[in-house]
């Protein structure tokens, strides 16, 4: 195990037990058997290993979800369950920091942290939708919006009787559950609350404009961690983009697409479609 990596999973054993706010640099590097140089060397200060563990727990946790939707083998009520046990897999498979993410998340004032949260949501918001159109198409295009709520209230809901109260958990069962509540809502809601007018709303309220000297300090960021590859070189030719504008939209397009494909860095490509307003 690379030191780095030691780092993040010492860190995550203390937040888990005290909270981001209550650990420090020192008690991780004791904790983890490194010196205070060899931290820094790996990240910047806590915040940035704080993001480093957010980006790797929910880069994850999107991909695999994505990956199920996409997966043209996984049609109706198997989709549904599949999207569903996917999702309460994850926060088993992650709990320790499943907890803590969703703990800080309650009462943070973390800027970013805030921040990086709805740009995940948003991008779970886009898997869900793309599952809800696969499934139902034209059936729900006036329940869509409502129903992505749903789903979210049902993931985060039942996720907290496992997470937090230790509630014994038959996974297959609740999720054939919760596959048919969905498709039921699916099916025989008439009346929805989320209008495509207030989903755009609350969509707008999720988004900050980025500086290009914010944009520029995320790239950079990001190149570090890649190893050479298609994904590192499109974000080099990003970052000039910003600095210079000289690619054409198509070109943008079509290297925030290489980005995208690798799900270590679908959140930088989402902030990228956001920024260049693709």
């Amino acid at each position: 195990m690379g030191k780095k990596q030691l780092i993040m999973e010492s860190a995550l054993e203390l937040f888990a037990k005290q909270g981001f706010e209550a650990t420090s640099v020192q008690q991780i590097t004791v904790h983890s058997g490194i010196s205070k140089g060899a931290f820094y060397l790996s990240f910047k200060s806590k915040d940035e290993l704080i993001m480093a563990l957010i980006d790797q727990f929910m880069d994850q946790f999107v991909s695999d979800i994505d990956q199920i939707v996409k997966d043209p083998n996984n049609t109706g009520g198997e989709l549904l369950r599949k999207f569903y046990y996917t999702t309460f897999h994850s926060f088993q498979k992650h709990s320790d920091f499943a907890k803590v993410f969703i703990k800080e998340q309650a009462h943070t004032f973390n800027e970013e942290l805030i921040s990086k949260g709805r740009h995940f949501d948003q991008l779970i918001d886009d898997i869900t939708l793309s599952m809800l159109d696969q499934l139902y198409g034209e059936a729900v295009q006036h329940t869509k919006y409502d129903l992505i709520y749903c789903i979210k209230g049902f993931m985060h809901v039942y996720s907290h009787l496992f997470l937090f109260f230790n509630v014994p958990l038959d996974l297959d069962l609740l999720c054939r559950s919760l596959a048919e509540k969905t498709d039921l809502l699916a099916k025989h809601s008439e009346i929805p609350f989320i209008t495509d007018e207030l989903y755009d709303t609350f969509r707008k309220a999720g988004h900050e404009e980025m500086t290009d000297r914010q944009v520029i300090e995320i790239i950079e960021q990001k190149i570090e961690e890649l190893e050479d590859s298609i994904e590192k070189e499109s974000l080099i030719l990003l970052k000039k983009d910003v600095q210079e504008r000289s690619l054409s939209p198509a070109i943008v397009q079509g290297l925030i697409t290489n980005i995208r494909n690798n799900p270590q860095s679908r959140w930088i490509a989402y902030l990228l479609l956001n920024y260049y307003e693709l």
